[in-house]
């Protein structure tokens, strides 16, 4: 078992605020986006003073055990993290697997640097990924039902006859590719219109203004105008699988998804957008997101069809909480102070640093407070949690 330091992403969306006083910090002044605690190659967390992409390379069957490295390789096969969102992120979607491996091959056959700003596939991985509230969150999160869409882009005053006639794929691909003159001007038309609120669509005129104010004449905009805004409190959590377009808009939340970096863009953002990339990979399914709330217990857990991971949220009170091994996992806590002890304690060290250095995983109680993780290997089995407080739990899936 090892106590985690992990790299914090300053993405200018993020909140100044949210993640240093999840870790007791002082805010410096800019924005902290997302806490990673993994092992991606981009930014893993350390662990000793080593990378735990660079631990786990060491002893990956005793570490991420024999089924994981059989169904996902000698890697973790997700990444945890904090997202602390004050703006609004891009309007983007996830490949799945068949899709991420052939856009990897096709950039790499075409020598695009896998740091390059214009990287669409920065390695062979889907994204399915959960994120789970600690605030309230708003959220746009898949295509909302097409007879709504038309009733709001009707009283909004633009043409729906593609919309109505020929549904959302046709139209999403027909305004999304339009000559950037063009879209400027629909953009211009839609976000005049939306200072008139349409009846029943108060907060989704609000949202165009809000976000015209950041990305004026972004095509994006309406594109974010066809999907669901959904809010969360905490404790409630979306899920999103393979093609689905969306984009948080601001709060704080535990996400968990595959071990990928791979996003395909199509606007909201200074970054990189290619809209046929995009379209290549979208789900034009429409209706509401199903809002998964966990299930009872002292390890609640929120069940999605994923097989990378399992999110878990962990509630100790008076009680002891015991957590059955299930293979290499990472534990943060949220809330008050909790103890993590083995339950039987490895007989055999776990390499650290390489060539030279002996001393092993640490086998004591580790006392974890607010905003403090640790990694527990495969081979440690159970561990025992006492003390008060809430932690989150990341494992491998269940299927």
């Amino acid at each position: 078992m090892e106590r985690l330091d992990n790299p914090i992403q300053r993405y200018a969306w993020g909140s100044p605020t949210a993640i240093p006083s999840l870790l007791g910090k002082a805010p410096d002044g800019s924005p902290q986006a997302e806490l990673w605690l993994g092992a991606h190659p981009s930014a893993p967390s350390k662990a000793g003073g080593v990378s735990l992409e660079a631990l786990i390379a060491q002893a990956p069957e005793r570490i991420l055990g024999e089924a994981s490295i059989a169904r996902f390789g000698p890697r973790l096969p997700f990444l945890l993290k904090v997202l602390a969102a004050a703006q609004p992120l891009s309007l983007q979607a996830h490949p799945s697997l068949a899709q991420a491996k052939a856009g990897f091959a096709k950039e790499e056959a075409a020598r695009v640097p896998r740091g390059a700003s214009n990287r669409n596939y920065r390695d062979e991985n889907h994204k399915p990924e959960i994120i789970c509230a600690l605030t309230d969150f708003q959220a746009l999160c898949g295509f909302r039902r097409l007879a709504d869409s038309v009733k709001l882009f009707r009283g909004l005053g633009l043409d729906v006859t593609l919309l109505e006639q020929h549904g959302l794929r046709a139209y999403f691909e027909h305004v999304m590719t339009l000559p950037k003159e063009v879209q400027g001007a629909l953009v211009d038309k839609l976000v005049d219109a939306s200072r008139s609120p349409v009846k029943g669509f108060v907060a989704e005129c609000a949202l165009a203004q809000r976000l015209a104010a950041q990305y004026p004449r972004d095509i994006g905009i309406v594109g974010a105008l066809l999907l669901n805004l959904v809010r969360l409190t905490p404790g409630e959590a979306l899920f999103l699988d393979a093609g689905n377009l969306h984009a948080y808009l601001e709060g704080t939340g535990i996400e968990l998804m595959a071990n990928s970096d791979n996003v395909l863009r199509g606007g909201l953002t200074p970054k990189h957008v290619d809209v046929p990339e995009l379209l290549s990979v979208l789900s034009f399914q429409d209706g509401p997101p199903k809002v998964l709330r966990p299930s009872a217990g002292d390890e609640a857990v929120y069940a999605t069809a994923a097989p990378d991971f399992r999110l878990s949220r962990i509630t100790v009170e008076a009680t002891p909480v015991t957590l059955p091994a299930r293979g290499a996992q990472l534990l943060l806590v949220t809330d008050g102070e909790l103890t993590v002890k083995p339950v039987l304690p490895s007989c055999l060290p776990l390499p650290l640093g390489g060539e030279g250095r002996g001393e092993g995983l640490n086998l004591a109680d580790t006392v974890l407070r607010r905003g403090e993780s640790v990694f527990i290997g495969a081979d440690e089995g159970e561990v025992t949690i006492s003390g008060r407080g809430t932690a989150f739990r990341a494992t491998t899936g269940n299927s």
